[in-house]
């Protein structure tokens, strides 16, 4: 029987490709021992559990960014992280450490190595975070979402995804998607989204030119989030929801997309082949971007830069895409050079090859 330890956590973005791993590994190995190791603040310690997988802790210790009292504590904190990672790893007899980056990973790397127990890493985002640039210098494989990603030994793998995405019919869902929305199936839908609190800039250019989109003669699906200041639906053919828990639902009805850059978004849109504008959240080291890159440099998707998004940018650039089928064309059938639906799987792979398998 193998013990998989697979570390990570904090947010979506780490904790979805880690379940999506978690499950793969799961189902191909009925007797196999999945465990994630995670923190008690972060977004693991529901999802986890949830998802039917034994959560085991370690303290989170975040790198220090500047000279002060945490900086001093550092130290002594993350060797008592450290410990209690190697204390899980021998207790319950790990085979393999499969890393994907947040504040569990970097004593999961460290614990590993001190207990020669090899290492996997997964990198989602194209500029790479502390845990795991430091991680990836002594793993036995490394596979990362994004071309030109800077981690040492890095293989572009893709996205570890929800099956219900991987095996997304879009055709057969259309039908159900349509009626979940109340919308025209015989009508071309842009879907926009900014992730699960929404973003105001996208919601402020749409707030100005729905119109525009509408004249077009597109529909709109409108997932707003919390930083709605407002927004409703201007007319028929407009929907605006807060929150979408059908996310194949709105990726079925969509033909073409705005939305934000972040790793995952950019990777399912990607692998799915839909057209997409990308305007990348403005903050942090500019990673939005960069995950952007690969699908624009291909022909697949747009960019726009977040300062510039506008309800004239709406109407200059995006509703002349929903006017040229062919254009659009184009774009899905450039997707398949940068996206894949195999992220999962190729995932377990490194796992294999690092077990000598």
């Amino acid at each position: 029987m193998t013990t998989y330890l697979l570390a990570g956590g904090g947010t979506a973005g780490h904790v979805n490709p880690l379940l999506a791993v978690a499950d793969a590994l799961r189902a191909r190995e009925l007797d196999a021992e999945v465990l994630v190791l995670g923190t008690k603040e972060g977004l693991e310690a529901r999802l986890v559990p949830d998802r039917g997988y034994e959560l085991l802790l370690v303290d989170k210790v975040p790198f220090p960014r500047r000279p002060n009292g945490a900086a001093l504590r550092f130290p002594v904190r993350f060797r008592r992280a450290v410990q209690q990672v190697r204390t899980h790893l021998a207790s319950r007899r790990v085979d393999v450490v499969v890393g994907f980056g947040g504040y569990a990973s970097a004593p999961a790397y460290v614990a590993a190595r001190r207990e020669r127990v090899p290492v996997v890493i997964h990198e989602a985002n194209a500029l790479p975070g502390l845990a795991n640039r430091l991680g990836a210098r002594s793993a036995a494989a490394v596979g990362v979402a994004f071309v030109g990603t800077p981690l040492k030994g890095a293989r572009v793998v893709g996205m570890p995804m929800r099956r219900e995405l991987v095996e997304l019919d879009r055709a057969a869902l259309h039908p159900e998607a349509a009626a979940h929305y109340g919308l025209d199936p015989d009508m071309p839908t842009l879907l926009v989204f900014g992730g699960s609190l929404g973003a105001q800039r996208l919601n402020d250019a749409f707030a100005d030119a729905s119109r525009d989109v509408l004249a077009a003669g597109w529909q709109l699906v409108h997932l707003t989030g919390e930083q709605r200041d407002g927004l409703q639906a201007s007319e028929p053919g407009h929907v605006a929801p807060r929150y979408e828990d059908r996310m194949d639902l709105a990726y079925a009805f969509a033909d073409a997309i705005v939305a934000r850059a972040g790793a995952a978004t950019v990777s399912e849109i990607e692998a799915l082949g839909i057209p997409a504008v990308f305007v990348p959240y403005a903050v942090g080291n500019g990673e939005q971007a960069r995950n952007a890159h690969a699908a624009v440099e291909a022909g697949a998707a747009l960019l726009i830069p977040d300062a510039e998004f506008t309800g004239d940018r709406v109407r200059t650039e995006v509703v002349p895409l929903l006017q040229d089928a062919v254009r659009r064309d184009r774009m899905h059938r450039a997707a398949a050079t940068v996206g894949t639906l195999r992220g999962t799987e190729n995932v377990v792979a490194l796992i294999d090859e690092a077990l000598g398998r």
